[in-house]
């Protein structure tokens, strides 16, 4: 079982904080522009890229802005907003880290929280808001059940 998944059996609380890396590979983009139709030059090539400014090609921001899916796919959060404000292009090859705080939670189990990514290098990259709703007392349930069976459709499983 994951860590996360195991904090939200236990129950989320506002303060909770979760990470995840990953660093990031011209394969990923292909496959993501595969996925999103999204074949802007400027994340295949390099004459457009630096016509924008920039030393090389570049990630998606929302293939990276989509880590915080990572933790709330874990978290089972049923996400009603996201707003993402990119700071810094992320070149392939850079390993960005996605520091997830849960800021606020409700009596109806609405939430918010804060999402910050950053390089290798510790630049700051993207910010992000996210709100949703957090798993309930028949959701905890039903996740525990789902661990106990080796929640069999999870493929994060921790080794």
């Amino acid at each position: 079982m994951t860590a996360i998944r195991q904090k939200t059996i236990e129950g989320l609380r506002a303060g909770d904080c979760f990470s995840v890396t990953r660093t990031f590979s011209h394969e990923d983009v292909v496959r993501f522009a595969d996925i999103s139709r999204d074949y802007n030059p400027v994340h295949f090539e390099k004459r457009w890229a630096k016509i924008k400014g920039f030393t090389d090609t570049i990630c998606h921001g929302l293939l990276v802005a989509g880590m915080v899916t990572e933790i709330g796919g874990q978290i089972g959060w049923l996400a009603s907003g996201m707003d993402f404000r990119f700071k810094k292009p992320v070149y392939f090859g850079d390993t960005i880290t996605c520091r997830f705080t849960i800021t606020d939670i409700d009596n109806k189990g609405r939430a918010r929280a804060e999402a910050v990514f950053r390089n290798h290098k510790e630049e700051l990259v993207l910010r992000a808001i996210i709100t949703g709703i957090v798993p309930g007392r028949l959701e905890k349930e039903a996740l525990r059940q789902m661990v106990a069976e080796g929640d069999p459709t999870n493929k994060l499983l921790e080794t």
